[in-house]
């Protein structure tokens, strides 16, 4: 017997829901984000949030991005994108990157050129990042201040 994919569908987050990301964050990430964080992922215009749902209401991933311009250039910048562990390889992530590599209403008259972020160096997610097209460009040492390693790979992404 064949077992039924489970539905994975993105939310938006809310001051209704927040808390649930900030738990969902402190558990997949080796470093902690402040109360400005979330105020912005709920308040921010700039910012690009999703909730990633299982099965209908149980939350296991979510991405952060925010709208970056600089030197005449415009980019989105994933800040934090993470599954729970029992659900990754599941599609979820692949699911979240797409969204975010993706057009937004809330950007239409932005020409974003690529998309970017830092993994740590060493960590699984450079390999899943490259699947999507993602490019290792430079290392960033002591980019974080309370881990090991401490180095930082600059990932990228050119959009159409």
């Amino acid at each position: 017997r064949k077992v039924k994919p489970t539905r994975i569908d993105l939310g938006d987050v809310t001051d209704k829901n927040v808390g649930q990301l900030r738990v969902l964050n402190r558990t997949v990430f080796p470093v902690s984000y402040g109360e400005k964080f979330y105020k912005s992922v709920v308040e921010d215009p700039t910012f690009l949030t999703k909730l990633a749902f299982y099965g209908g209401d149980a939350l296991v991933g979510a991405v952060c991005a925010r709208l970056e311009k600089k030197d005449g250039k415009t980019s989105l910048y994933i800040m934090t994108l993470g599954v729970l562990a029992l659900y990754r390889d599941l599609g979820i992530g692949q699911k979240l990157v797409e969204f975010v590599c993706g057009s937004h209403d809330q950007f239409k008259d932005e020409k974003i050129e690529e998309v970017y972020l830092h993994v740590q160096e060493g960590n699984d997610a450079l390999k899943f990042y490259s699947k999507f097209g993602f490019e290792e460009c430079e290392k960033v040492e002591n980019y974080y201040q309370k881990i090991q390693p401490a180095t930082a790979i600059v990932l990228r992404k050119k959009l159409d």
